[in-house]
């Protein structure tokens, strides 16, 4: 597991040291700092204009930052060592960039040329395979569907076996199976210990597949596993609901139940602020019964990754400019 890789002495996949790319007056990002362990899937997550792919054009040697440091594929980042760290890294844009009028297995031919792999035929049958794209490999490129297009996209990125995977939005404009298809496919790569460096505007998708995520306006804003980020920012929460109005919610939502505050949620339901939901909820509960009250339900509120993006990403003064 990736989480366990970040404590297991294992060298970083990435190192990112105060990392700046400035055009001009404007700053792309702005003193970026962070590491990513290998075999891990790392997102990286931000509004448009935020810095995401400038970010990852950057780590793939395709344009120098202004100032900083890294360390991709444990070869620091240098104009000098850009052809070196392009032989253990992959790069996949969110619009893949085939030529349309060759087929599926010309499109892997030319770009195995261009890679210089020898005999590059049993590898291309190979990442055919992995992307469930071997029966359509004689199929024109510019005949099929955007998800089977992106699919071809991650075949020619894994032609390389690289070390670290650049994933741009692999999944903009996919149906719901494709999607699924991307998903399954880089949580095969967690497995095989391939470090995904991904990018997604979809938070749903980054928590569900990132072992940690990083979220950055310009700025990082935060780093780390989606629970500790929801854990450092919300307090946890009861939501109550009963059969009927309560006469006197104050005198039953209490320091004493574990209660630190509630507020009102409808007519029959109210938010509890508590600092231990196993220990509130069933003192709540049992409050609740001896004062008479016909419970309906009671959970613990879970947050989201959205709560924790929207709630960085609008504190951020950064946000409105």
């Amino acid at each position: 597991m990736a989480k366990e890789q970040l404590t297991d002495g294992a060298a970083p996949a990435l190192v990112v040291s105060h990392l700046t790319k400035r055009f001009g007056d404007r700053s792309a990002f702005e003193d970026v700092s962070f590491e990513v362990a290998r075999g891990e899937v790392f997102g990286f997550l931000g509004p448009n204009g935020a810095g995401k792919t400038t970010t990852v054009r950057t780590l793939g040697t395709l344009i120098a930052p202004t100032s900083g440091s890294a360390v991709v594929a444990g070869i620091p980042l240098s104009a000098a060592t850009g052809a070196e760290i392009r032989q253990l890294i992959s790069v996949m844009p969110e619009n893949p960039g085939l030529y349309v009028r060759l087929t599926v297995q010309e499109n892997l031919e030319l770009f195995a040329g261009l890679y210089g792999l020898a005999s590059p035929g049993a590898r291309i049958a190979g990442v055919l395979e992995t992307v469930n794209m071997a029966p359509r490999a004689r199929d024109l490129c510019g005949r099929l569907s955007k998800g089977l297009r992106q699919r071809v996209g991650l075949a020619r990125a894994l032609l390389s076996d690289p070390v670290v995977m650049f994933l741009d939005e692999p999944t903009s404009g996919l149906d719901p199976v494709a999607s699924r298809d991307v998903h399954d496919l880089i949580a095969s790569l967690r497995e095989r210990g391939v470090t995904v460096f991904l990018t997604t505007h979809r938070l749903e998708e980054a928590e569900r597949l990132c072992d940690r995520v990083a979220i950055l306006n310009t700025r990082l804003l935060a780093v780390g596993p989606p629970e500790q980020l929801r854990t450092q920012l919300f307090r946890s929460s009861l939501v109550v609901e009963t059969a009927a109005r309560l006469p006197a919610p104050e005198a039953i939502f209490t320091p004493e139940m574990g209660v630190d505050k509630w507020t009102p949620d409808g007519d029959a339901a109210y938010v509890l602020t508590v600092a231990e939901p196993r220990m509130a909820a069933p003192r709540v509960t049992r409050a609740l019964v001896a004062a008479g009250a016909d419970v309906v339900s009671i959970a613990v509120s879970h947050h989201s990754l959205e709560d924790v993006y929207l709630e960085l990403v609008e504190a951020d003064p950064e946000a409105g400019r």
